[in-house]
């Protein structure tokens, strides 16, 4: 999730302070991604510095309220407009994780799979219990909490299909692992 483009679309209707932002983030995502209060105001530092919102005056408090300016609202209309892309996404540490565990001479990789597996299935439960005891017409959760549970379906399915491949290549050699020539000027120069 962008953070600074979700502090943007709340800005969309009206200026707002850092803690206003951050509880009506929380309250969209239903605090499914909490916010801490220096990661709003870092990021409402970085939009004000790239011109896509304006800090008002100064309030007796010490606040100021941020509002949107017309670059902030056409970064924001082309944040909606572009397609998250796979590529975009963070890395995907469990893989990598899997994927060295096979690498690295005596961890057990099903183990590994089974660990993953039972928090995962802990977490669906628990997700499932949330969306069960939500409240009808929070939409915005619904959809955060439905796009978690099927990500904890996909990543199950995901494991099975590690353990199968895992039982299929079981007994055969692990590969050796790869070299790289590195050139005698490049090796010089380390």
């Amino acid at each position: 999730m962008s953070i600074k483009h979700g502090l943007l679309a709340l800005l969309q209707d009206e200026p707002k302070y850092g803690y206003q932002l951050r509880g009506e983030f929380e309250a969209a995502t239903g605090a499914t991604w909490p916010l801490n209060i220096g990661q709003v105001y870092t990021t409402l530092t970085r939009l004000e510095r790239d011109g896509f919102v304006l800090a008002g005056a100064t309030d007796e408090g010490g606040r100021s309220r941020y509002e949107i300016t017309d670059a902030g609202r056409t970064e924001l209309s082309n944040w909606f407009q572009t397609p998250v892309t796979r590529e975009s996404r963070p890395r995907d540490e469990l893989a990598i994780k899997l994927a060295l565990a096979l690498a690295v001479p005596g961890v057990d990789v099903s183990a590994v799979v089974q660990r993953q597996r039972m928090s995962t299935m802990q977490s669906l439960q628990e997700l499932t219990r949330q969306k069960r005891n939500s409240a009808e017409g929070e939409i915005s959760w619904q959809l955060v909490i439905e796009s978690m549970i099927f990500g904890a379906e996909a990543e199950i399915r995901w494991l099975d299909h590690c353990e199968a491949m895992l039982l299929r290549h079981r007994g055969k050699p692990r590969p050796a692992p790869q070299t790289y020539d590195v050139p005698a000027e490049q090796e010089a120069r380390s």
